[in-house]
């Protein structure tokens, strides 16, 4: 039976059929589409159908541009199709295309759950794409860690500087727990502090807001807050999918940071990961380097992304780059004055 086109998909059947996906990431749910919809970008879900069955697909998320020139097209973390069945691929594409034509896009940018990997940039190449000149929006380095072992194995694959911050912060006096709807300005304000203190921006609290309300009813999130005598000291919000779980927002306060609270939360969300069936949890994000560079190379710097890195690596795991940013031009006029707009804007 041919596979079929399917355009404006139901959301229940869409996050069933990207639950069961191998490359399940939160990033494609419609309640993802769903919270950026609140912060101007439009979601769309096409797929391929084979009997009636969803088996390929994406959720495309537009945003207007100004001066009347379009819109844009991106596909987050997508589309989720069997890369390796080439027909299946292109005609996921395909439909893809079409959609985002029909909404007067200039461009589709994917970034696809692969490897950077010479084969896979040759058949996105052959699809009619090229790397992205723009920076990619999710980051294409991380680290994953194998939740598969029992937890004794997995404490034993950390740092053992960091095995021990985990526990000391036990002996302090850290308690961890989930957070209510009642906990959520508690978790802005550790986020302000945060943002200001290593200097980056967040986002508003209505979009963490949201973002609880979405994903924590499903279960498919979890808000966690680090307390000392009952005064919050750090949160986190993890996300879990299938069989794969994700560290996305973290934040902790100026006070108590030597009781390593920020330790025993990772810890934490990952049991929780793991306890929900999870095989994998992402850090998500890392400078973009190779492995020799970052760690020649993190001692000395905490710029960006290395303070991070600093922290992330005690964890184990294995460093994973993504293949990152591709477009497809579909109005080359258009995209190039959006490219020149950019590079003015990025002057001023």
């Amino acid at each position: 039976m041919p596979l079929t086109s399917a355009f404006s998909t139901d959301p229940r059947d869409w996050d069933q059929f990207v639950a069961r996906h191998s490359a399940a990431h939160v990033l494609q749910t419609s309640p993802w589409g769903t919270l950026k919809s609140q912060f101007d970008w439009e979601p769309e879900r096409v797929g391929l159908t084979d009997g009636g069955e969803l088996v390929a697909g994406a959720q495309i998320l537009y945003r207007r541009l100004p001066l009347g020139l379009g819109r844009l097209a991106y596909v987050p973390k997508g589309p989720l199709t069997d890369w390796d069945d080439v027909e299946q691929a292109r005609s996921t594409i395909e439909t893809i295309g079409h959609a985002a034509r029909a909404h007067d896009a200039i461009a589709l940018t994917l970034e696809p759950p692969l490897r950077d990997e010479p084969d896979r940039r040759r058949q996105l190449e052959g699809l009619g794409f090229a790397p992205s000149p723009f920076e990619s929006v999710q980051p294409r380095r991380t680290i994953v860690i194998d939740l598969t072992p029992d937890e004794d194995e997995i404490l034993m694959a950390m740092k053992s500087k960091t095995r021990y911050n985990i526990r000391l912060a036990g002996r302090k006096g850290v308690t961890v727990r989930a957070a209510e709807t009642e906990d959520l300005p508690a978790f802005h304000k550790l986020m302000r502090t945060t943002g200001a203190r290593n200097e980056f921006g967040i986002h508003s609290p209505a979009y963490y807001d949201a973002a609880y309300r979405l994903f924590v009813s499903r279960g498919w999130a979890r808000l966690l807050l680090a307390e000392v005598e009952r005064q919050p000291v750090a949160a986190l919000m993890v996300f879990a999918l299938g069989t794969n779980a994700w560290y996305f927002y973290g934040a902790s306060a100026s006070v108590h940071r030597e009781k390593m609270p920020t330790y025993l939360l990772q810890w934490e969300a990952m049991r929780w990961a793991k306890s929900r069936g999870c095989t994998t949890y992402d850090l998500w994000g890392i400078p973009d380097e190779d492995e020799e560079a970052l760690e020649a190379t993190f001692t000395e710097r905490s710029d960006g992304l290395w303070g991070v890195y600093r922290f992330k690596r005690g964890f184990g795991g294995q460093v994973v780059r993504t293949i990152g940013a591709w477009d497809r031009v579909f109005a080359p006029l258009r995209y190039r004055i959006y490219r020149w707009a950019l590079a003015l804007r990025g002057r001023a």
